[in-house]
């Protein structure tokens, strides 16, 4: 008896399983930090080489553009593309970004060794998600060597700057049509939320500035001037005692993980006031402090009534202490998002993870990934997350992703390629 095309995709990727480990430990190798934006086009040609021997047509995409561009950080974007047999069939696009974030301090290995020890890939990016552009290059590669016919295509991108809003990655595409609703069905992000876990979107994110303005004076009489940190401090403990409260009482339906970010948050970003640096020794009271803030919103509460709970707080404020003076300043902001809840996207990975892991469970993100440019720019409405490893690992010294969650992912990606692209299913 011949076994299935499940039975043999399966298979193939079992089969590759060193293959794909080596390959993400040596995406891991390179480092694609961000800020500036280093090694990216190493790793560009580094994934754009093995996409290249996986069958596919391979563009690389450079937005130069854009301001983030330039001839010491390139940012360089990969495309690859294979093309099924039926021009009705469904194109499901798997996204991955090549930048991760500083090492920073506390390794107890080499960030960027990619070292494989005791069942674990260790390395910035290993979970946050090399590992995962891995998962999905071999999830495609599985299906080929498994002799499946393409009926719909597959598309895989290796994209830049996610770390830092994406504008010169995935929105870059999106904007220049590489990227669209008109060409593509379904998109898998294979951030990290491990192989039973589906992320079908995230809450709202509000970054602002409060600006509190004094009068500069000699550092030896501050009594002549108005201190604009202390002015900040006033604000900071109303938003500590007044505000922060709120906001805890408030959860959200969407099912974000961890449990604790289903409520309203706000952090303390940065705070910066007077005459900063080694070389700032000139006595003076400052007259101007800035603090930015980080305000995710629940898709229960609106942009509008989230500024709006703040300038109520300022004004309460100047009516409490006169002569305080501070100003809201917006900075960026990205709406909430959910996956449409009948999405056949969403079916195939839930059917594909029960087949492979034997749960599926629907989760939404505590931050924002680069969905948002794939819903609001390429008007894609059918788009998740779905890759291995740990999300609280993610930024994390001694970041890993266990070899046996990426075998696992991968199996799942291609199961839903065969579902996908690989079937009959009709495009949207």
């Amino acid at each position: 008896m011949q076994p299935t095309p499940i039975a043999r995709v399966l298979t193939e990727v079992e089969r590759a399983t060193d293959e794909i480990i080596d390959f993400a430990a040596a995406l891991v190798r390179v480092p694609t930090v961000n800020p500036p934006g280093e090694a990216y086009e190493a790793c560009a040609q580094l994934l754009g080489g093995r996409l290249r021997d996986c069958g596919f047509e391979v563009e690389h995409l450079v937005p130069e553009d854009r301001p983030e561009h330039s001839s010491r950080y390139p940012r360089v974007n990969v495309l690859g593309r294979r093309t099924g047999s039926a021009p009705g069939g469904s194109v499901v696009h798997l996204n991955g970004h090549l930048d991760v974030v500083p090492a920073g301090e506390g390794w107890t290995c080499d960030p960027f060794g990619g070292v494989v020890r005791d069942g674990r890939l260790y390395g910035r990016g290993s979970s946050d998600m090399k590992a995962g552009i891995a998962a999905a290059v071999y999830a495609a590669e599985a299906l080929r060597r498994a002799d499946i016919p393409l009926v719909g295509g597959i598309e895989i991108s290796g994209t830049v700057d996610e770390e830092s809003g994406g504008l010169a990655g995935v929105a870059w595409l999106a904007e220049q049509g590489h990227l669209s609703a008109d060409r593509t069905d379904y998109v898998i992000i294979p951030e990290p939320f491990g192989p039973g876990r589906i992320c079908v979107g995230h809450r709202g994110v509000y970054w602002f500035d409060l600006v509190t303005t004094g009068h500069t004076a000699h550092g030896s009489m501050p009594f002549l001037g108005v201190n604009a940190i202390d002015q900040m401090t006033t604000v900071l403990e109303a938003i500590k005692t007044r505000l922060a409260p709120r906001l805890a009482s408030r959860t959200t339906a969407l099912p974000v993980v961890p449990s604790e970010a289903r409520q309203a948050t706000l952090n303390l970003n940065s705070i910066i006031g007077g005459q900063i640096g080694p070389a700032a020794q000139t006595p003076c009271v400052p007259d101007r402090c800035v603090a930015t803030f980080d305000r995710r919103f629940l898709p229960e509460e609106s942009l509008e009534a989230v500024k709006a709970e703040v300038e109520r707080l300022l004004t309460e404020l100047a009516d409490e202490h006169p002569g305080l003076r501070c100003e809201l300043r917006d900075r960026m902001v990205v709406q909430p998002l959910r996956t449409p809840e009948d999405s056949p996207l969403v079916r195939a990975l839930s059917t594909a993870a029960e087949t492979v892991t034997g749960s599926a469970t629907l989760v939404a993100s505590p931050g924002t990934y680069d969905h948002k440019h794939v819903a609001r720019i390429a008007g894609i409405e059918q788009c998740v997350a779905y890759g291995p490893g740990t999300l609280e690992l993610a930024h994390q010294p001694d970041e890993w992703c266990g070899v046996d969650d990426i075998v696992q992912a991968t199996q799942v990606l291609a199961l839903t390629l065969l579902e996908l692209a690989g079937g009959a299913a009709p495009r949207g």
